[in-house]
């Protein structure tokens, strides 16, 4: 049976998402202050292309371009966040007015388009200045977050009703202060944990902060997340898989919903509340979100492995497998998603769902002028058939946002990694709608269909 967009319901929102580093460039204009990414990309070796993302896609004077662009391909949502260093410098202390006024063009220009503006308050571009504090090991970041979160409310709260807290925590916090790949490239357990503790208690802060200066708001926060399968049926494959899925799925969404950390199933975590929490914390870390979001590119397959600190585990490679993969190696699986909206949607205290991220990388074909990319084309009707089955299944399920508008600076792994549906030479910034950009407008506007799956 195949699929149109009207499947969907008249009010599910479609959408596409751009972040602030990755895109908008001008690293250093108008006042804007360093970010830990600015730092992060000067490191060598730390890109894997070499670059920087000091002019990225040039979203700062390029705007009102690639949001009537994403008006042309039909969607009805423009995701983007803001970057606190454009808006205060230091991280705190006097706000900066070139900053403040360039999202108010954004939004603005997202309004006149025809488009709703979702904001996201961080998508991982901490202040360096507040890094040489300590940054997410430091509680004062915290209070520097809610304080920031209450600014923007206050400014862009009469213009802005849909608000997303935080960006992937687990990928940051994970990444960048206990693996140390992505920014600030932090090594080890006594960065990740209280990182882990502030950053729960700020995505806690930063909704209140919000629904303080913004009553009638719509607060999400968007969860990475992947299906965590055990490679072999024995106890200890699926232990190792219980245990990943309490660092992967169930860390922060659990302490926002009243229930603690999974220290059950990953004991390492009670560590928290030994070492870095006060007796206060526990009241703090709720919040009654209006949706949560959900960004799932791949399942992951685990195996028990005593040799693996902490975790006893690994990952079963995909390519190993030989199951189908992305560009970047990633297993496609819209089963995967299906699971993991059904996993999501099981907690009581959820009540709303949206795919506040989907895409995926692949190599696009340069064919005189057009770029034609086939794979994404199938990853997306492969994942849409899945979203759309969790929803007919129950699941809350009311949004789609598009990963993502244009190629762009994909965090460590530089431009390598194209996920745009639209083609971007940086050399020139010239944009090009790829085979798979035309496909999802016509299929939103109901010129294109999607085959029926399994």
């Amino acid at each position: 049976m195949s699929i149109y967009r009207a499947d969907f319901g008249p009010d599910f929102r479609w959408g596409v998402v751009i972040s602030a580093f990755q895109n908008e460039g001008a690293h250093d204009a108008d006042g804007k202050g360093p970010s830990i990414w600015d730092a992060f990309t000067e490191r060598r070796g730390k890109i894997k292309d070499g670059t920087h993302a000091r002019t990225a896609t040039d979203f700062y004077t390029r705007y009102l371009d690639d949001i009537l662009l994403a008006r042309s391909l039909g969607f009805g949502v423009f995701r983007f966040s803001l970057s606190w260093p454009r808006i205060f410098p230091n991280g705190t202390g006097a706000p900066n007015p070139a900053g403040i006024a360039f999202y108010h063009r954004v939004i603005d220009a997202v309004a006149k388009a025809g488009m709703e503006p979702y904001v996201t308050l961080y998508h991982w571009d901490l202040p360096l200045a507040l890094e040489k504090k300590g940054g997410w090991c430091h509680r004062g970041t915290v209070h520097a977050f809610e304080n920031y979160a209450a600014f923007c409310g206050k400014e862009y709260g009469g213009k802005v009703k849909n608000w997303i807290v935080l960006n992937e925590p687990f990928g940051f916090t994970s990444l960048g202060y206990m693996l140390g790949v992505h920014a600030p490239g932090k090594f080890g357990l006594s960065y990740f944990l209280p990182a882990v503790h502030h950053v729960a208690l700020a995505q806690a802060a930063g909704g209140r902060a919000l629904r303080a200066e913004v009553p009638r708001a719509r607060i999400g926060v968007a969860y990475s997340c992947s299906k965590i399968i055990p490679f072999t049926d024995n106890e200890n494959d699926r232990a190792a898989a219980a245990r990943i899925d309490a660092l992967f799925n169930r860390l922060f969404i659990e302490p926002a919903l009243g229930m603690g950390y999974p220290d059950g199933e990953f004991p390492l975590l009670a560590r928290i509340a030994r070492r870095y929490a006060l007796w206060r914390d526990w009241d703090l870390l709720p919040f009654d979100f209006d949706f949560i979001g959900i960004q799932n590119y791949f399942p992951l397959v685990v195996r028990y492995n005593p040799f693996m600190p902490y975790i006893n585990a690994s990952e079963v490679k995909a390519r190993s497998r030989k199951v189908p993969t992305t560009a970047l190696g990633w297993e496609i699986s819209g089963n995967g998603l299906f699971s993991i909206l059904q996993q999501f949607a099981a907690y009581p205290g959820v009540k709303e769902i949206m795919i506040t991220e989907g895409g995926a990388a692949f190599n696009d074909v340069h064919d005189n002028g057009l770029i034609h990319d086939p794979g994404r084309i199938a990853w997306y009707e492969e994942y849409l058939r899945a979203a759309l089955l969790a929803k007919q299944s129950g699941v809350p399920l009311t949004g789609y946002f598009a990963w993502t508008l244009t190629d762009n600076f994909e965090w460590a792994e530089g431009y390598n990694a194209r996920f745009g549906l639209v083609h971007v030479d940086f050399e020139t910034q010239h944009r090009t709608v790829k085979s798979s950009g035309k496909w999802f407008g016509d299929w939103l506007e109901g010129k294109a269909k999607i085959p029926g799956g399994q």
